[in-house]
C-alpha cells in the first residue's frame, strides 16, 4: 500500500434539486480521479440542501435506504474510476426511523458499510433532532484500498470521544463532512480539527458546503474545506470561503509513524483513570 495517498474533498453549493446535485458530484468524482485521487469525500447530506434550517416533515422525502439507489449508483462509478468514496446521505432505515449517515464504498465498488452521526444538535438553524435519530453503529473504521479510514459528521467534531475511538480502531484518515455557518463556528473550524488530528495522530479531511440556501434559511456556509496532518498543519491551502471547489492533496501516511514515535499518546493514555468521564 502506497505511503502517499492522493485524496479529495468536494465543497459545493445547492443546485436546486437532488438529481442535478448527484450529477454534479459524479462529475467531481471524475475530475478527482483524473487528477490522480484515490479517495474522495462529499459534504454532509451531499445530494440535498441543508434543510435542517427549517422543521418541516416534507424534507423526509430526501431520505432513502443505505445501501440503496444512490449508494448503488456511486458503487458503479467507484468501480469505474478505482476510487474509494465516502457518501454522506439522509438514511431511512424504516418509515419514521431516519439517520444522518455516510456510506463507504471501496475502489472496486464494494459497499463496505456506513457510519451514523452520533451527536445530533437542536439549535437555531440546525434543527437536526427533528430529522435524525442519534447513530447506533458506534465508530466503525473501514479497510479500504487506501488504508483504514473513519468518518465523523459535522457536530460530532465537538466531542473528543469519537475522534479517539476512531484512532484506537486504527484509522489513518478521518473524514468530517459538515454544514457549518459563517460566524461563531468559523474560528472553531480552524481550531478543533487540527487539534483533534494532533491528539489522535491521524489525518483529517474537513468538508463544508458553500453559499446561502435562501429557500431554507440564512445560514451562510463558508467552505474553507481542508486536509490537516497529524502535526496540526494544513496540507496545502484551505478551500475558498465562498466558491465551490474540488480539493486534491497528497497525504504522506508515513508521517503517522514519525508522529507516533515522537509523541506516545496511545502508550501514555490512562483509560483506567477515565471511568467517571463515561458516566451520564
Amino acid at each position: 500500500m502506497a505511503e502517499v495517498v492522493r485524496a479529495a474533498l468536494v465543497q459545493t453549493s445547492w443546485t436546486g434539486d437532488k438529481e442535478s446535485m448527484i450529477k454534479a458530484h459524479e462529475e467531481y468524482a471524475r475530475q478527482a480521479a483524473a487528477a490522480g485521487a484515490k479517495v474522495i469525500c462529499f459534504q454532509e447530506l451531499f445530494y440535498g440542501p441543508y434543510f435542517c434550517q427549517l422543521q418541516d416533515p416534507k424534507f423526509y422525502e430526501y431520505a432513502e435506504a443505505v445501501p440503496g439507489p444512490t449508494t448503488e449508483r456511486f458503487q458503479a462509478l467507484a468501480a469505474e474510476l478505482g476510487l474509494v468514496m465516502v457518501l454522506p446521505m439522509y438514511e431511512q432505515e424504516q418509515p419514521g426511523v431516519l439517520y444522518n449517515t455516510a456510506a463507504v464504498i471501496d475502489a472496486d465498488g464494494k459497499y463496505l458499510g456506513k457510519y451514523r452521526k452520533n451527536h445530533i444538535p437542536q439549535v437555531k438553524g440546525f434543527w437536526e433532532k427533528f430529522y435524525f435519530r442519534p447513530g447506533n453503529l458506534g465508530y466503525p473504521v473501514f479497510d479500504t484500498a487506501v488504508g483504514r479510514i473513519g468518518v465523523y459528521i459535522c457536530y460530532d467534531r465537538h466531542f473528543p470521544e469519537g475522534w479517539r475511538a476512531l484512532g484506537l480502531a486504527g484509522a489513518k484518515i478521518v473524514f468530517n463532512p459538515s454544514a457549518t455557518s459563517r460566524g461563531l463556528s468559523a474560528y472553531l473550524w480552524q481550531l478543533e480539527q487540527p487539534a483533534s488530528a494532533v491528539a489522535n495522530e491521524y489525518f483529517i479531511g474537513a468538508i463544508n458546503r458553500v453559499g446561502i440556501e435562501s429557500d431554507y434559511g440564512d445560514n451562510d456556509f463558508y467552505g474553507t474545506s481542508y486536509f490537516v496532518d497529524p502535526e496540526g498543519k494544513f496540507v496545502g491551502e484551505v478551500g475558498h470561503d465562498h466558491d465551490p471547489e474540488l480539493i486534491v492533496r497528497d497525504l504522506d501516511l508515513g508521517l503517522l509513524d514519525t508522529v507516533r514515535d515522537r509523541w506516545q499518546f496511545y502508550r501514555d493514555r490512562r483509560p483506567d483513570a477515565y471511568g467517571d468521564l463515561t458516566k451520564p
